[in-house]
């Protein structure tokens, strides 16, 4: 009698905040999980290899972890060539709006050589799915809310958001000459446990502890659609069952190759003072706040229509920043021991 092997599921940047909870619930589910990162020290790695512990103690033999830049596609090859890759969910990329004026050359090779890479290991091992993080930030000054899937998104107001663009374009180009099925991902400002030390919940949190002043720019005046993780990995794997249809019919996004475009993220905009007042009753204490002006390459508001993704999955987004954010005060006390 043949052994039953779960299937393998490849997950870049698995060291990362999405991708390491994408990872455990897969894993949970009895997948066998491939992660690769590059564990690069954009910020702190111990952040990172504390993940990766983690998963490896919760999970043992089904997690393999390769530490390798998936941007050297010499060292990607050789390091999967005894792999049988089932699916790919594709969330390893250099993040941050504001560092991307800073260290422009980090998003050309892993969001741009780095994507091309997924898309040519995805050709040659005929993959069912292909999912990848691509970001709001591609719709950069659009002042139309919500954000719809349908506009247009040709005028970024940072590299980031530039190369999270071309990553789509990209990926449309593949999905319609090799038919591989493909679909990316809008991100909305998501957090949650194991989040980024870069992202205001870390950085508000931190400094109100501390207390120290936090940096709230524009004044204050700025919305974001924040978004819990438990919310998003539902997402991402509710797409990753269901590959879109390689059947000529237009899908979301606008492609009529196999590649869909959705948004994911909370639909309920959140004001940046109020957020903050939450943050206060969850720490237990007042935050002193430092405003200062609208920074380069940030936009005032997002909002995500997610119309598309609820209707072809049933994505549902159910946790309010009144839920989440004591969540991830929780985490990051314990964490840090605070």
């Amino acid at each position: 009698m043949r052994e039953h092997r779960p299937m393998t599921i490849l997950v870049t940047g698995a060291a990362g905040f999405i991708g390491m909870h994408v990872a455990d619930r897969l894993l949970a589910a009895g997948s066998a999980v491939v992660g690769i990162d590059n564990m690069n020290d954009y910020y702190a790695v111990s952040l990172k290899r504390d993940r990766i512990a983690a998963l490896s103690e919760r999970h043992g033999k089904l997690f393999t972890f390769l530490e390798l830049d998936f941007a050297d596609m010499g060292a990607l090859q050789a390091a999967l060539a005894d792999q049988t890759i089932e699916s790919i969910v594709h969330l390893g990329a250099q993040a941050g709006v504001r560092y991307s004026l800073i260290n422009p050359h980090a998003y050309v090779r892993s969001n741009l050589a780095g994507h091309v890479n997924m898309l040519e290991l995805a050709r040659e091992r005929r993959v069912r799915h292909l999912v990848y993080a691509s970001s709001s930030s591609v719709y950069g000054g659009n002042d139309s809310l919500p954000f719809r899937v349908e506009d247009r998104a040709d005028h970024p107001v940072s590299l980031y958001a530039a190369t999270k663009r071309a990553d789509e374009l990209m990926s449309e180009t593949y999905a319609h000459l090799f038919r591989i099925p493909m679909t990316g991902l809008r991100f909305f400002t998501v957090y949650g446990p194991w989040g980024r030390p870069d992202m205001a919940m870390w950085i508000f949190t931190s400094k109100i502890l501390r207390g120290e002043p936090i940096p709230v720019f524009n004044h204050g005046r700025m919305q974001r659609d924040f978004t819990y993780i438990d919310d998003i990995v539902s997402g991402i794997l509710g797409c990753l069952a269901s590959p879109p249809p390689d059947d000529g019919s237009p899908k979301a996004g606008g492609s009529r190759a196999p590649h869909r475009l959705y948004n994911i993220g909370n639909n309920r905009p959140e004001e940046l003072m109020h957020l903050i007042a939450v943050l206060e009753d969850a720490c237990g204490r007042k935050a002193e706040v430092d405003f200062q002006p609208m920074q380069p390459g940030d936009v005032h508001a997002t909002f995500a229509d997610i119309g598309a993704i609820a209707d072809d999955i049933g994505f549902a987004p159910t946790m309010g920043i009144e839920q989440g954010v004591p969540r991830f005060v929780s985490w990051y006390r314990a964490y840090h021991s605070a």
